[in-house]
């Protein structure tokens, strides 16, 4: 059944998953920033407290999903109180195929953490990581090898976006 937008949520339409003894993320907590790539998810770290984020690292995304137990080891290290997923839309808002890998990841992340998940437009996300990436080179910051790290930057400005914007976020059930 296709997902469907209700209220600001992203449902699935399937009976049963729902999970509505998962409170919603605290504004002042901690949260776990992802951009889905098929091949790699940028990961990033963020808080209200200074409204900002920071990319912590990529992990690889198999054949038959993404390498959970890197994700399991940084959940475990962070303990966030909730998960911000990109919804890679295209310009026009319309869908592609990543965004259907992006929302089952986001869905995935709620059912194996019990923790309150939403999806914050990433649209122009990759290419200011790529503008903050080339400003850090340009000042000696970052390595042309520190590159494979773009991902986690990604998901580093989908979490300030969420920050910034809150309101504009649609929760996963």
């Amino acid at each position: 059944m296709p997902d469907t937008l209700d209220n600001g949520r992203l449902d699935n339409g399937r009976a049963g998953e729902s999970r509505p003894d998962i409170a919603p993320i605290k504004r002042d907590g901690t949260v776990l920033g992802f951009d889905v790539g098929a091949r790699r998810i940028g990961v990033a770290v963020g808080s209200a407290f200074g409204h900002h984020a920071r990319a912590l690292a990529v992990v690889d995304v198999h054949a038959n999903g993404p390498d959970w137990g890197a994700i399991d080891k940084l959940r475990k290290e962070w303990r966030p109180d909730g998960l911000v997923v990109g919804d890679p839309m295209t310009l026009d808002g319309g869908d592609q195929p990543i965004r259907q890998r992006a929302r089952e990841f986001a869905r995935a992340l709620r059912t194996r953490y019990a923790l309150p998940v939403v999806m914050v437009d990433e649209r122009t996300s990759s290419i200011e990581a790529a503008q903050r990436f080339a400003a850090d080179r340009a000042e000696g910051r970052k390595r042309r090898r520190d590159a494979a790290a773009l991902d986690a930057v990604a998901a580093a400005v989908i979490v300030e976006r969420w920050l910034a914007s809150p309101q504009d976020a649609v929760e996963v059930v």
